[in-house]
């Protein structure tokens, strides 16, 4: 039997990284996956495209999967951006700011405030929320808005999971170490320096695989994590731990 069977799970950013990778290993471990993009290529059972940053969207989205599947069991709220022009707070624009504030956080409210509720009339379930190992750590190559952003998942998380522990609704966020992605591949092989750099603060010598987030997800989402909830689940290789890493 897989860990999800018969569980109904809503995903945003399903089209590609974390969330598609999820959305994988969801299906595989018998979920009925309800995939979101802003395109239809997400992964899913049933692919929906819809603008997370947009209140009547997300309501619809939610709406759409209630009336499909009959409930909600599961929220990986995990749509997100860290776009080129974030920087430090003497270089980053306002407009790059809000825009970031915008994907990051202020879709992982309206996911929250328009998803938990079917979760409620089904009597409970998981939400999972995607911060990164930078809400609880300071870098001197800063991304602020980014950095500020999933902070406030965090932030948004950790009372969430506090305010609906009695409902029967865990709200946990996710707080992902360096992911290997093409993007990631591409800026290092340019830069064999600054990949070197980054490597060597990590304890395990290499960055994450998306499968590796994907199975934290897992946990979260199943009744295997029946007491975790309003934490911040760290799948950072040690990172956040290292002061110095080994040889």
């Amino acid at each position: 039997m897989g860990r999800l069977d018969g569980k109904i799970c809503v995903i945003t950013g399903a089209a590609g990284g974390i969330g598609a990778e999820t959305a994988r290993l969801f299906k595989e471990e018998g979920a009925t996956v309800v995939g979101v993009d802003l395109s239809e290529d997400g992964v899913g059972d049933l692919v929906l495209a819809a603008d997370v940053t947009d209140a009547s969207q997300v309501e619809g989205m939610y709406s759409r999967a209630r009336n499909e599947f009959g409930r909600v069991d599961v929220l990986f709220n995990n749509a997100g951006i860290s776009p080129d022009d974030d920087a430090s707070v003497l270089e980053t624009s306002l407009e790059a700011w809000q825009r970031v504030q915008d994907v990051n956080l202020k879709s992982v409210f309206l996911c929250c405030r328009h998803g938990i509720p079917h979760l409620l009339d089904g009597g409970g379930g998981s939400v999972i929320n995607t911060a990164s190992f930078v809400a609880v750590m300071g870098a001197a190559t800063s991304q602020i808005s980014y950095t500020a952003s999933k902070g406030g998942v965090l932030a948004l998380s950790r009372e969430l999971g506090v305010e609906f522990a009695r409902r029967g609704v865990r709200v946990n966020a996710l707080c992902p170490g360096p992911v290997n992605t093409p993007l990631l591949q591409e800026l290092f092989a340019k830069d064999p320096e600054q990949a070197r750099r980054r490597l060597l603060h990590l304890p395990m010598g290499r960055f994450a695989e998306a499968r590796e987030i994907a199975q934290g997800a897992l946990f979260l989402a199943s009744d295997d994590s029946s007491y975790v909830t309003a934490s911040a689940f760290l799948v950072d290789g040690g990172l956040t731990s290292a002061y110095v890493t080994p040889e």
